[in-house]
């Protein structure tokens, strides 16, 4: 029976628990997405006891920008920067990974310098601009910077790199049918909106190499009618393990990563064992996990592989150590 302290494998990188301290933006980088003093130590203080840290989504491209002081990997200059946080982080001997992300048309143009982009010319909500479509072209060259992106992860010294495909942001918008409406190959059947995933999936292979710790955060639902269902979102899932991803972290889709109606313990973690129960690669549970006992709990039951503490964890540092001791006193 698994355990909350127990060790674990993604792709080749091992794990000495199942703690991950999931992407939380924290505005503290420079308004060019470089990395700062105070970044470096929000994530140092939270790093002790971890199995894995997931440093916050960095934009890929400027257009893709979300907001004014978001961590960047956008451009070769920010590797440096970058190094100095995986060489802290790794004096404490904690692996640490970087998730990777477009925000797509809920960005603003003050913020982004541009009209925003989209699958479709449809705004994410009334108080959004409607974005302009992407061309084919733009495709081809974003899915080249996702490859840029993931090249500078690995020469940053991260040790994973985490894509982010939730929470409303451009991989989730392809995805969805609430905000792709194209009649192209990239939508329509849920094969096509599937197929800028899997050219990013492959680029991100052909520039980093297919056994680097590659994972993917998968938005598994809108809960919206007419949105992304669970159904397809399992199918998605058997893909990117087919595609090399080595682990999926499963959270929301359009609604974001806290919707108000959900406030339950391990909110997300019903999806992500729906996932899990069609995957063989490991899959983190996350929502709203408090309290050591209920993370143990959802490992021990098999429910999830590892648990992803975000909100607990900005609260009290050390909450990673902490449980581990209270677990095994248990």
């Amino acid at each position: 029976m698994p355990r909350l302290f127990d060790p674990i494998k993604i792709g080749s990188l091992q794990l000495k628990n199942r703690i991950v301290m999931p992407p939380m933006a924290t505005g503290l980088a420079t308004t060019q997405g470089e990395v700062t003093e105070d970044l470096m130590k929000h994530y140092e203080k939270r790093a002790k006891g971890l199995g894995l840290q997931i440093v916050e989504h960095s934009y890929v491209v400027k257009d893709g920008k979300l907001s004014e002081q978001q961590l960047g990997i956008y451009d070769d200059r920010l590797v440096a920067g970058l190094a100095k946080l995986t060489k802290r982080i790794h004096t404490l001997g904690t692996p640490i990974a970087i998730q990777i992300n477009h925000a797509g048309r809920v960005t603003t143009r003050d913020v982004c310098g541009q009209q925003p982009v989209g699958p479709s010319p449809i705004p994410h909500s009334s108080e959004h601009e409607t974005p302009r479509e992407l061309t084919k072209h733009e495709i081809e060259e974003l899915i080249e910077a996702y490859g840029l992106a993931a090249n500078r992860a690995v020469e940053a010294g991260f040790d994973a790199l985490e894509v982010h495909g939730a929470h409303g942001f451009l991989l989730n918008q392809f995805l969805s049918p609430l905000s792709n409406k194209r009649n192209d190959e990239y939508g329509g059947s849920l094969e096509n909106k599937m197929r800028f995933h899997s050219q990013i999936v492959a680029r991100i292979r052909e520039k980093i190499g297919k056994s680097f710790p590659l994972l993917y955060r998968l938005g598994a639902e809108d809960m919206h009618p007419e949105g992304l269902m669970l159904k397809d979102s399992k199918v998605f899932a058997q893909n990117l393990e087919k595609w090399g991803v080595h682990a999926i972290d499963v959270s929301g889709g359009m609604m974001g990563s806290r919707p108000a109606h959900l406030t339950s313990p391990g909110y997300y973690v019903p999806l992500a064992e729906a996932i899990r129960s069609v995957v063989n690669v490991p899959v983190i549970g996350v929502g709203g996990i408090r309290t050591p006992e209920f993370a143990d709990e959802v490992i021990r039951k098999n429910r999830v592989d590892l648990v992803a503490v975000g909100r607990a964890m900005l609260a009290d540092p050390e909450w990673a150590f902490k449980a581990i001791e209270a677990v095994k006193r248990g």
